[in-house]
């Protein structure tokens, strides 16, 4: 595995979760972005938000796939790990 296609699909997750998160709190709040996420994280719902914004890399995944890209889907595979990892941290702690 290419560890320069891991490391760049690993990126890739990430950056299409944050914009996805942004993307669905300017969609549904008309507070500002960082009021919304205080809110949300009080209301122990952020994690919500942010497994919503993850389905972005799923999309990624099933196109790279079928492109035969398997080491950028690998590093799509362990963005999501990591940001379930988050989801985890924010949830119980």
């Amino acid at each position: 595995m290419n560890k320069k296609n891991i490391l760049i699909g690993f990126i890739t997750g990430l950056l299409a979760t944050a914009s996805s998160v942004i993307f669905i709190t300017l969609i549904l709040s008309n507070r500002p972005i960082e009021d919304s996420w205080i809110y949300l994280y009080t209301q122990k719902k952020l994690g919500g938000l942010i497994s919503l914004g993850a389905i972005s890399n799923l999309i990624i995944f099933i196109i790279s796939i079928k492109k035969n890209k398997v080491s950028f889907a690998g590093g799509l595979v362990i963005s999501s790990l990591v940001i379930v990892v988050l989801i985890f941290l924010i949830k119980f702690l």
